[in-house]
């Protein structure tokens, strides 16, 4: 209900300090019927619309999310007795106060378990993979048209999976005293810093509570990594580092590990995402300032080395962890977005010194975001694209990525050597990441 009167994330809800509190069984189980029912969100409502009196009657929201939940059990969770969903959707429609409602969704849901066996619907055209999916039709397209049906189909796919949490090892010893505390991890595919949880309750753990291990997506790691890299390309000994949009802060954290001794900047525009990013960055506190500061007005020329634009973004790359994004994204919202993203892209192009590097990123799959963000910046005199290989041929020499990283990273560039990760081919959220100079 949260999600669906506010602009709150379903990621951010699901890591309070109630949910934590749950045992693991039941914290399991709220992670699973809130990502679940929003992600077939889609599906779901296609699926109860025939089975109400009134189809197109304009149900109250909380009686809609009971139905929405019921039918996702239904649907989706083989371990919930038929049962158990529809008691529990009536107890819900009961509790919101609606209580004439609660006949109906007792009915209707009695209806959908009748018919509960129905074979898998196609896949083959963009409508046929946006319902069978549960995305809106225009993202579906999109992707069809963009990177091909078979791309499509896995981008569809992935943002209707639970992504396996990915975390960061601030050391290696951390990961055997994860195994010492019950927490079974599996090896990245990517980085050698990077695991995920295959089993365990990693919140229980001293590691996690002192911030020696973190949730953080292999893709995003990559891009704090690449960044961190372009500092060795400089050939500069102390480097000056500017993380222009750093909120949460998991980016920063190893811009600081990576560079030890380089002074940073973490610009965050909002003061209490700027509180929590100092918060958790008081361990770099003497050599990383955190700013409150928008990003596309900085005002400093040639003050920094490198610069790391993770710009806000659609978020398409994240439906997976996300799914809200879906229901709330328009496709005029992305020309917004690119003019935003622009300008904090040419701020941070000012903000380096001649010969310094940008490195801009998205989780998005849009390319009015990413390809044509970066095309638009470097029609300024002085400003090129570089490609981003040398930069993952520094991370594999110095061992920060797997030995068949560099290998599967090939298979993912675009026409101007930047790095596009689509959701579905690596194990990672959706990300773009490219590579740009000044050279004057």
């Amino acid at each position: 209900m949260a999600v669906d009167r506010s602009s709150a994330h379903s990621d951010g809800l699901l890591r309070t300090k109630a949910i934590g509190a749950l045992a693991p069984a039941d914290r399991n189980l709220a992670t699973a019927l809130v990502l679940g029912t929003l992600r077939w969100q889609i599906r779901l409502d296609h699926e109860l619309a025939p089975l109400l009196k009134r189809p197109n009657a304009r149900l109250d929201a909380a009686v809609r999310v009971a139905l929405r939940m019921g039918a996702f059990q239904l649907r989706f969770l083989d371990r919930v007795p038929a049962h158990a969903a529809i008691d529990e959707s009536v107890e819900l429609a009961k509790a919101s106060g609606h209580r004439f409602a609660a006949g109906m969704v007792n009915a209707v849901l009695r209806r959908l378990a009748a018919a509960r066996s129905q074979p898998d619907p196609p896949e083959n055209t963009a409508s046929e993979l946006a319902l069978a999916h549960s995305h809106p039709l225009w993202m579906v397209e999109r992707w069809v048209s963009f990177y091909g049906l078979e791309a499509a189909r896995a981008i569809c796919r992935h943002g209707q999976a639970q992504p396996p949490p990915a975390l960061r090892l601030a050391a290696p010893s951390v990961e055997a005293e994860l195994v010492r505390a019950g927490v079974q991890l599996s090896p990245s595919e990517l980085l050698t810093a990077a695991r995920s949880v295959a089993a365990g309750d990693l919140a229980a753990t001293a590691a996690f509570r002192e911030g020696r291990v973190r949730f953080q997506d292999e893709g995003s790691q990559l891009i704090a990594e690449i960044a961190a890299g372009a500092g060795a390309l400089s050939g500069r000994e102390s480097l000056s580092i500017l993380d222009a949009c750093a909120a949460p802060g998991g980016k920063t954290l190893i811009l600081a590990e990576r560079n030890p001794r380089a002074r940073i900047v973490a610009c965050e525009a909002n003061p209490q995402r700027a509180e929590r990013l100092r918060d958790r960055l008081a361990a770099y506190a003497e050599r990383v300032e955190c700013r409150v500061a928008d990003a596309a007005a900085l005002t400093e020329d040639a003050a920094f080395d490198v610069a790391l634009v993770d710009a806000p973004c659609s978020g398409t790359g994240t439906l997976g962890r996300n799914p809200e994004i879906r229901h709330r994204l328009a496709l005029d919202d992305l020309p917004r977005q690119a003019r935003r993203q622009l300008a904090i892209l040419r701020a941070a192009l000012r903000a380096i010194r001649p010969g310094g590097q940008v490195i801009y990123s998205t989780c998005s799959l849009e390319p009015e975001e990413n390809e044509q963000v970066v095309a638009s910046a470097a029609e300024a005199a002085g400003i090129r694209i570089l490609s981003i290989w040398p930069h993952i041929a520094g991370l594999a020499a110095t061992g920060a990525l797997t030995p068949t990283a560099s290998m599967r990273l090939q298979a993912c560039p675009t026409p101007a050597g930047s790095l596009r990760l689509l959701p579905g081919t690596l194990g990672t959220d959706g990300f773009y990441v490219a590579a740009l100079q000044r050279m004057a």
